[in-house]
């Protein structure tokens, strides 16, 4: 039996309205449309019942937020770029449309399933006040007034350093060549069970990334932080997109996740060609012609 796509873009967006124009054909011509949902909207607007598949057009931020709204229903994800870099969605409207018949027919999906980071915010009188989920990283940014801050890393119950800086990201696999890897983090392949926690802008020569199993637990103490009126400061940021302001004395927990997330993966690619094409790992500087 075919499989039933449920269709979700930016419905705000004119370039991602003329996509999906293009791609609900396609859906309804080798399988089922479930139905089309607004990628703007919250986790409790979605209604994914009946589908088999995610179809989600836009860049990897549309695709990010689409995952942490998704991840309880259990439904592969299956990203069309219609951004510039377009490094987690591993479709373009050409290649959906060469695919269509495998992707929405009966034939078996190639699938891949992706490690996420829970993160809390725990008080200093020991309860949460936040809780979320990030797919690439858990970052905590220094914010106005722009001033060093001081957070204390422990790992599995072992306290470690003190870190002054701009800040510190805990990253997944997936995000190892987003944040991470701009703040001079290494690239980890898919499927390696690790996270990898980054300095930013450590005020040490000594603080190198580190990679530590996704079983460890990871604790983040914010011993001195920035504090500004109208709500700037230190903060907790989740994937780029979700953000929670941190105060002295609080702690950041973070852990792998129990659930995963999966997508589909394009039967033509392979994360290193990503890599080479999209990051140009390793290229030689380009000469100028006179």
């Amino acid at each position: 039996m075919s499989r039933a796509a449920l269709l979700v873009y930016r419905h705000d967006d004119a370039e991602s309205a003329r996509a999906a124009a293009r791609v609900r054909p396609l859906v309804e011509r080798f399988g089922r449309l479930a139905g089309v949902v607004d990628a703007n909207g919250d986790a409790a607007s979605l209604d994914a019942a009946g589908a088999d598949l995610i179809v989600v057009l836009g860049g990897d931020g549309t695709l990010l937020s689409t995952a942490r709204r998704t991840v309880g229903l259990g439904v592969p994800l299956l990203g069309v770029n219609l951004g510039r870099l377009g490094f987690m969605a591993e479709f373009d409207l050409a290649s959906l449309a060469a695919h269509g018949a495998s992707l929405f027919g009966e034939a078996p999906l190639r699938l891949h399933e992706l490690a996420l980071l829970r993160a809390s915010v725990v008080s200093p009188g020991g309860a949460a006040r936040f809780e979320g989920l990030a797919l690439n990283e858990c970052a905590i940014t220094a914010g106005p007034p722009y001033r060093m801050v001081e957070l204390g890393l422990g790992i599995d119950g072992e306290p470690g350093p003190i870190v002054s800086g701009d800040g510190l990201i805990v990253s997944t696999p997936t995000g190892s060549t987003a944040y991470n890897v701009s703040a001079g983090g290494p690239i980890v392949a898919p499927g390696v069970g690790a996270f990898v926690i980054t300095p930013i802008a450590a005020h040490t020569l000594s603080f190198r990334p580190i990679v530590v199993p996704e079983t460890a637990r990871v604790e983040i103490a914010a011993l001195r932080v920035n504090r500004e009126a109208g709500g700037g400061g230190t903060t907790l940021v989740l994937d780029g997109q979700v953000r929670t302001p941190l105060d002295a004395g609080e702690r950041v927990v973070l852990s792998r996740d129990g659930r995963g997330v999966r997508f589909v993966r394009n039967p033509e690619g392979s994360f290193w060609a990503t890599v080479v094409e999209k990051l140009h790992w390793a290229a030689r500087p380009r000469m100028r012609t006179p």
